[in-house]
């Protein structure tokens, strides 16, 4: 049973339905299910984050958005539309952006060309005013404009990897471990961008992260997930506050 926190008002209240809604999710890989019974909310301008142990289920549940795997039982609305059954394209038409774990970004191509694959969902309409705008994000995106992705280093691909899911414009922007593996000046700095996108332009954020004290400073509210289960949820404050979560999730996450 799910352990909900209700002593504050939530920062954004939904008066109406959520951008993101997931009821009742249950996914699968093979016989063994990866997801219970999984229920959250995304409302639109909120950061919302999922914490958890490594192998909970956290990425699973990204991945089952985004239609792969997909949903063995339960529904997934967005924007009031069910797309539980719609194929990842269409999903991604609908302006919902992924950046993956593991920055997934094309090796072999250059900046310029992974900003240009995810310019390709909104037709490049916006391509040049989009691109000066990773740029002022992202400004070590510049200086290597024209070399190859594969040759940046961790910190450099997760912005890029992160800038390539923001030039198709979202209304919602997933992001699957955006800290992993990274110093902690370069996790500092993605983290304050993925607060300035929210504060100055209302991005709404899901983000999935086991760097639990940032993602709970950073959102608006958070979920614990346990072994495919949601266990907890509260504003990030709350959270932060909870002995269970000191105690499983933050020891050593302050830097």
């Amino acid at each position: 049973m799910t352990d909900t926190l209700t002593s504050a008002p939530l920062a954004a209240p939904a008066l109406r339905e959520p951008l993101l809604a997931v009821r009742g999710v249950e996914t699968f890989y093979g016989k063994i299910q990866a997801l219970k019974g999984v229920d959250l909310d995304v409302n639109e301008g909120e950061i919302v984050t999922l914490i958890g142990a490594n192998g909970a289920g956290k990425s699973t549940l990204m991945m089952t958005i985004f239609g792969q795997p997909r949903a063995r039982a339960g529904a997934i609305r967005f924007g009031g539309l069910d797309i539980t059954k719609l194929a990842t394209h269409d999903i991604a038409a609908l302006r919902i952006a992924q950046s993956p774990e593991g920055r997934r970004i094309f090796p072999r191509m250059t900046v310029f060309e992974n900003l240009q694959m995810g310019a390709a969902v909104d037709g490049y309409v916006h391509f040049d005013d989009d691109l000066e705008r990773m740029f002022a994000l992202f400004p070590r995106l510049k200086e290597r404009l024209h070399q190859r992705g594969g040759t940046l280093s961790g910190g450099e691909q997760q912005m890029l990897a992160i800038a390539r899911a923001l030039m198709s414009r979202p209304r919602l922007l997933l992001l699957d471990e955006p800290s992993l593996g990274l110093a902690p000046l370069i996790v500092k700095q993605i983290f304050e961008v993925i607060d300035e996108l929210n504060r100055s332009e209302g991005l709404t954020v899901f983000l999935v992260e086991q760097n639990a004290y940032h993602a709970l400073r950073l959102a608006h509210r958070g979920y614990v997930m346990v072994n495919g289960t949601i266990t907890m949820a509260g504003t990030g404050r709350e959270l932060l506050e909870r002995p269970e979560v000191k105690a499983a999730y933050l020891e050593g996450g302050r830097k």
